[in-house]
């Protein structure tokens, strides 16, 4: 028996060349839909953008590790020798300025940006979170960063020792003076829990953006704007003292052996910078590594801390 005529309406097959076209445009779209969020790299002390042995050995690795990605080591000055030596001797209110105008003028940063910092380079970058939300900085990582600034000098990594031994003289003699905090970088996050009034009243750095003297608005909700606030701990640290402030602790005021947890401190009580907030959001996180200042494993750092940045 003849088969009768099909029912309902034929449809004529996809042209090819418009089928190809249409895959390219899918493919293109998912691409677009996993591009991943720039990074802003900030070196530590005695360290530039670009060493070969550090800040440039950690942004190859996040490069090969995050295809496509943006990574930008920040170089506060015109070149590697004016960035070593800005990380111990230009007012750090002044570098943070520097980077913030450098980030602003990044076209590629305009649609936000994660950051992590290295040693001191972390609290800078959380000042540059407070003081410039624009562009927007997504999630910050804090890898062995002294966020309520530190009470001894014990080690200088590196070739810079002969400079820490000098850095440590005028810190003892008179951080506080105008001369030390103008000049020395790492006098404006010293922080002598046994002269806390002198800390309070004359460190031009730290005590700002720990909201010392005043509590400044526009600092909390910048801070609070971030998605993650990231803190790792380095468990055998022997360069920063105390060794808590890298989770944002420091010693009780009035002696220099008891610490206390950022949770038992009077700026986390008050919430002076909405860290009790952000806590409870679960917008903190706490990590620990086993080993010295800034010593970690590509493996460890794979693992994580590359979570954050896809």
């Amino acid at each position: 028996m003849a088969q009768g005529p099909l029912r309902g309406p034929v449809k004529p097959p996809m042209d090819s060349g418009l089928f190809v076209g249409f895959l390219l445009l899918l493919s293109i779209a998912a691409r677009g839909s996993s591009v991943s969020t720039p990074l802003v790299l900030w070196h530590g002390m005695g360290d530039n953008c670009c060493n070969p042995l550090s800040m440039g050995s950690i942004k190859k690795m996040v490069e090969e590790e995050v295809p496509g990605i943006y990574v930008l080591s920040l170089m506060i000055g015109k070149n590697v020798v004016q960035d070593t030596e800005n990380s111990f001797f230009m007012d750090v209110n002044e570098q943070v300025a520097f980077a913030c105008d450098k980030l602003g003028q990044d076209p590629k940063l305009k649609a936000g940006y994660n950051a992590m910092g290295f040693s001191q380079g972390a609290q800078f970058l959380r000042a540059v979170a407070q003081r410039c939300p624009y562009p927007p900085m997504n999630t910050l990582i804090s890898v062995g960063g002294q966020h309520q600034g530190v009470y001894g000098l014990p080690r200088c990594p590196g070739e810079s020792s002969y400079i820490c031994d000098w850095i440590r003289k005028k810190l003892n003699s008179g951080a506080y003076t105008d001369a030390v905090q103008k000049h020395l970088v790492q006098a404006q996050y010293w922080h002598d829990p046994l002269n806390d009034d002198l800390y309070i009243q004359h460190s031009l750095f730290l005590a700002d953006i720990n909201q010392e003297r005043v509590v400044n608005d526009t600092y909390k909700k910048n801070l609070m704007s971030l998605k993650k606030f990231v803190m790792v701990k380095f468990l055998q640290d022997s360069v920063v003292d105390p060794v808590v402030s890298e989770w944002f602790g420091f010693f009780k005021t009035g002696q220099a052996e008891k610490a206390e947890t950022l949770q038992e401190s009077t700026l986390y009580k008050e919430d002076r910078l909405g860290l009790a907030e952000m806590d409870k959001a679960g917008k903190l996180v706490f990590l620990a590594s086993e080993g010295d200042h800034l010593q970690f494993s590509r493996a460890w750092f794979n693992a994580t801390l590359l979570p954050y940045l896809r």
